[in-house]
Order: C-alpha cells, then sequence, then structure tokens
C-alpha cells in the first residue's frame, strides 16, 4: 500500500496547531527532537518537517504529496497546488502600515513611497491591480522596524493581535489578504493517495465538527417536551427516552458553547432538571 507523505511545519504555533490536528485524527507518531521525518504507526502516513516557505514548492514537485501550510505562503510561491481543505487556525491577514503618526487618505498615499516586506508578490499584485506605483523592499524577518530606522515609508506583513504594530509605532491601514491554515495537494495524486487522502479528511472533519459543541442530557416533565424541543433542536431533533418514573422523559441534544449558558436559562425555566453537560470528542456524519 502506499503512503501519503505530508509536510508540515518544523516548529512554532502552526507545527503545535498541526500535529494537534493529526493526533486528533487518531493518527499515532513518533517524534523525536531532531526527527525530520516520522512515519505514522497506524495509518498509511509519513510527516516531513520543514520550513514554512519550502512547503508550497516542496508539494508541487511531488516530494511530499499533502502540506499544511499558511494561505499567505501558498500565494507568495505561486506553486501549481490545490487547496484540499481549510483548516480554521493560524488566522491572520497581510496588511499595509504606515507611521502611526502619518494621516492616512486612501492608496493613493503609497504612490511613490517605499514599503518593505517579506511578501513581494502578493503586493505587487495588490499595488498592479489597483494602478500603485511604489518601490518594494524586500526584506527577510523584522519588516515592522524599517519605517523606524529610515529603510521604508510603509510596510506589508502579517498581523495578528497588532501588538507587534503598536510596539514600533505604526497603524494598519489596508488589508489585503485575510490568512488561515490550509490543507494543499498535489494536483496529480494517485488514486490510492486520494482514498487515503479522503479518510485523513473525513478524520479532521470530524474532529472539527466537535470542536465548541457539547453534549446535553436533562429530564423534564412530558407536558413540556415541545418547549424544551423548541429550545434544543439539536443537529435534526433532540432524542427523547422515556424515564422510569411515569409522566417524565430525559431529552439529549448537542449546542454550540457559545450559547450555552443562554440555552441552560431557557431551559431551567422552561422545566428542564437534573441537565448534564458532556464535551464531544468527534461527530461522524
Amino acid at each position: 500500500m502506499e503512503t501519503l507523505k505530508i509536510a508540515i511545519q518544523t516548529k512554532g504555533r502552526l507545527n503545535e496547531e498541526s500535529l494537534k490536528l493529526i493526533s486528533e485524527t487518531g493518527i499515532k507518531l513518533t517524534i523525536g527532537k531532531r526527527k525530520l521525518i516520522s512515519a505514522a504507526k497506524n495509518f498509511p502516513l509519513e510527516v516531513l518537517f520543514l520550513r514554512d516557505d519550502d512547503i508550497p514548492q516542496t508539494v508541487e514537485d511531488s516530494v511530499a504529496d499533502i502540506g499544511i501550510v499558511g494561505e499567505n505562503e501558498m500565494l507568495e510561491k505561486q506553486a501549481d497546488v490545490v487547496i484540499a481543505k481549510r483548516l480554521g487556525f493560524s488566522k491572520c491577514r497581510l496588511s499595509l502600515a504606515i507611521p502611526k503618526s502619518l494621516e492616512y487618505n486612501g492608496l493613493d498615499f503609497f504612490n511613490g513611497k517605499k514599503i518593505a516586506t517579506s511578501y513581494p508578490v502578493i503586493l505587487k499584485k495588490f499595488l498592479n491591480e489597483n494602478g500603485i506605483n511604489t518601490e518594494i523592499h524586500v526584506i527577510t524577518g523584522s519588516v515592522e522596524i524599517a519605517p523606524g530606522i529610515g529603510l521604508a515609508d510603509a510596510i506589508f506583513d502579517i498581523v495578528s493581535s497588532g501588538s507587534t504594530l503598536v510596539s514600533n509605532r505604526l497603524k494598519e491601514v489596508e488589508t489585503v489578504i485575510k490568512s488561515e491554515a490550509v490543507l494543499i495537494a498535489n494536483p496529480n495524486l494517485s488514486e490510492q493517495k486520494k482514498a487515503i487522502l479522503d479518510e485523513f479528511i473525513f478524520r479532521m472533519e470530524s474532529v472539527q465538527r466537535a470542536a465548541n459543541k457539547k453534549y446535553i442530557l436533562m429530564n423534564a416533565p412530558n407536558e413540556k417536551l415541545g418547549e424544551i424541543s423548541a429550545i434544543l433542536p439539536g443537529m435534526k431533533s433532540p432524542s427523547v427516552i422515556p424515564l422510569a418514573t411515569e409522566g417524565w422523559s430525559s431529552l439529549h441534544s448537542v449546542i454550540e458553547e457559545n450559547d450555552f449558558w443562554e440555552v441552560i436559562g431557557k431551559l431551567k425555566k422552561a422545566g428542564a432538571e437534573g441537565i448534564l453537560v458532556i464535551p464531544i470528542e468527534k461527530m461522524i456524519f
């Protein structure tokens, strides 16, 4: 049987999130401190640990079959790959920022200016589409210090919380793209590798569906079942199980964690008792 090779970042937050997701799909890896390749024990998957900016090209060249990388890196490298799945973590944006002391009245501000960035391809495309003529100064790392030392008038860089901009007396003025971790794939996978990838994605989706959801059980008088069922629609409708006590039933459903306290309050008001809330590990459809 063929083995699917996946490239993930060597270290950092994206590495941690990627390994966490793989682990939650039930795939067991043996990872040493300096190990650059790890084969799964119970699934036809082999992990290659690479620099994030090398991953798109590695997948295009079929050294790896798939990879987990920031969408920003995929767009910057312009590799011949496809997005197999958006993963929803490591979200950020690529934005233009200028010194906080300057007034900003629109994109024309950048005409004739010098912009420092590690993402010249994405920036040049955006500027060309908007008819802005600038000088792009390519920097690898510490882009945010460029205006402060007179190297550039503005920067184009990754923004997550914005704290780095604030500490360097910069302000975000234009968001060019929003990015997140994506699972990319070589478009020419064999049928067997496509089947392994499909199973891998199925497992990931089962894990992600369960995130931020809770399984809830409660007892309620039968005359209140209609009212409580309207509060608890669940995936289709709540499960209702008769109790040994005549006139009472147990209701089971799934709720979003963000709605938890609001829903609990409504349930108690409607007559629900003995409410039990359980975390969900996976949801299979």
